[in-house]
């Protein structure tokens, strides 16, 4: 009932978003008074993908840098047409297109297998064809779904120079299974609203089916599926075509988390850029897609301006890893990843705490899109009373008080003992940021599942928290929170199970904290 639940809701808001932005069904090549040309462009195996040309007024005659944006997950045609403006206002050829399976494009919803990725050079084809595209100038980008496609289009098509990938994905299988964990609200918000504005194949059908019915024989299969779609895979390529690539993503993205993007970035070879900011799931690009003033879409332009155009914008020269404090709201820059982390500070996990499982015991992530919305907005994260978690349901233990702010930068790592009573299980830990009234703010959170564990025996659990900037109070102190159950992930906890935490002498349990340095 809950995964219903959650993939009804889930599905109805995004409809509803898509529905409001949909177009009329356009006949090919039609074009409106703004310069907006409606076209229809032959896909992979002659599939009919519905499109949008914007191009620079007077572009007859001269060659412009290209820029193909496919359409996020769900969304029609239109979604960018105020940022496709903005960039044929500043001398591009913008070409969007429905994905294959949404809306009123052909075929079935290939969740950007081989023939979404065949897709794009088609319509890069198309392009070079029919538009004063310049062949050796051309761009992709895009939020989430249209995000992925363009980083695998980069890796297959050498004709991608530049690419900027908004809240996206490298790695599908860290993205919506880390620690081995169905990640319940994202897979439901994008099989709802996937089946509500497209046609899913019988392989989505059938890979959505195994992953939310816990399916431990098809996980493989799962894991394969995954790997095919992850930009990751083919990194080798993407460094050999010398790709510049721009990465944004939000701290508190509940569908794609910022760990694997920032995984995926130190692997980068080529120009790279890595932008972080507060906020879920597209919530960081939303304001551009209206048409308003926002940060990621002027530098995702800056970007394309200096890869594709040769501008001395000055983009190249900043640092290329920039942050934003959930809690400040200012940038932050920094020369790679690995520098964010340069600073930890550890507080110990000691003594042995026992929880019984399949209880929530009122620590949670929150609501997919909500939650980290509300905090970007409003800075309300979630929130739990420290002292009154009920402790026969989760563990706590917490640090001391700190005399000066700490500023919590990066990934948070757990390194701990647990024993079971069963041979699987499913545990989450919480980070808190805990006031003097007990009063504990999230700062982060991930799961970590298990299987295949002898009954009694112990064994160590090393989990990685999604990654945050937050900056935590004079006066206050960090409490780390677990317990097994959380309305985001699907858990395996059997009935009656029960989890007990040490802390060996031999290997102490601890919770290491990056944080800046002053």
């Amino acid at each position: 009932m809950r995964t219903s639940l959650v993939l009804a809701v889930s599905a109805a808001l995004v409809a509803g978003t898509a529905l409001g932005l949909a177009p009329a069904a356009q006949a090919v090549e039609t074009a409106d008074p703004a310069g907006i040309r409606f076209v229809d462009i032959a896909g992979e195996g002659g599939t009919v993908l519905k499109a949008n040309v914007v191009a620079p007024a007077g572009a007859a005659g001269a060659r412009h840098p290209l820029i193909v944006l496919p359409t996020s997950w769900a969304m029609p045609q239109v979604e960018y047409l105020a940022q496709a403006r903005k960039l044929a206002d500043s001398g591009y050829v913008v070409v969007s297109y429905n994905s294959r399976g949404f809306w009123q494009s052909g075929g079935e919803i290939e969740t950007a297998g081989p023939k979404d990725v065949a897709d794009a050079s088609k319509v890069i084809d198309w392009a070079l064809a029919h538009t004063a595209a310049d062949p050796d100038r051309v761009g992709m980008g895009g939020v989430s779904y249209g995000a992925g496609i363009s980083l695998l289009a980069a890796a297959h098509d050498p004709r991608v120079k530049a690419v900027a990938a908004l809240s996206g994905w490298a790695d599908l299988i860290e993205s919506i299974y880390s620690g081995r964990t169905q990640h319940l609200q994202a897979a439901a918000l994008l099989g709802g609203a996937g089946a509500l504005t497209g046609r899913p194949g019988p392989e989505l059908k059938q890979i959505l089916s195994d992953f939310l019915s816990s399916d431990l024989a098809k996980e493989e299969d799962m894991i394969a599926w995954g790997r095919t779609r992850s930009p990751v895979t083919y990194l080798d390529r993407i460094n050999a075509n010398g790709t510049a690539v721009m990465l944004g993503n939000a701290w508190g993205d509940t569908i794609f988390p910022p760990n694997q993007y920032a995984s995926f970035y130190e692997k980068l070879t080529g120009p790279k850029r890595l932008e972080f900011r507060p906020g879920d799931h597209a919530t960081a690009e939303l304001t551009g897609l209206l048409g308003l003033p926002n940060d990621t879409w002027t530098n995702a332009q800056r970007w394309f301006d200096r890869y594709l155009k040769g501008a001395d914008n000055g983009i190249d020269r900043e640092r290329p890893v920039q942050l934003k404090s959930r809690s400040t709201g200012g940038y932050e820059g920094y020369p790679d990843w690995k520098s964010v982390h340069a600073n930890q500070r550890r507080f110990d996990l000691g003594g042995t705490q026992r929880v019984w499982a399949n209880v929530d015991s009122g620590a949670n992530g929150g609501v997919t899109l909500l939650t980290n919305a509300l905090d970007q907005f409003l800075r309300t994260p979630p929130v739990v009373s420290v002292p009154l978690l009920p402790r026969a349901f989760a563990g706590v233990w917490q640090s001391e008080r700190y005399d000066a702010p700490q500023r919590v930068r990066g990934t948070v790592k757990v390194h701990t003992t647990v024993a079971s009573t069963q041979e699987s299980g499913t545990l989450v830990a919480y980070l808190y940021d805990v006031g003097p009234l007990g009063v504990g703010k999230l700062v982060t959170n991930a799961p970590h599942t298990f299987h295949g564990k002898a009954p009694g025996q112990p064994f160590t659990v090393d989990l990685e928290l999604f990654s945050t900037a937050y900056d935590v109070p004079a006066g206050h102190r960090l409490a780390l929170v677990v317990d097994t159950v959380d309305p985001l992930y699907i858990e395996h906890n059997p009935a009656g199970a029960q989890l007990t935490f040490s802390s060996p002498a031999a290997d102490p349990s601890y919770v290491s904290v990056p944080l800046r340095e002053e």
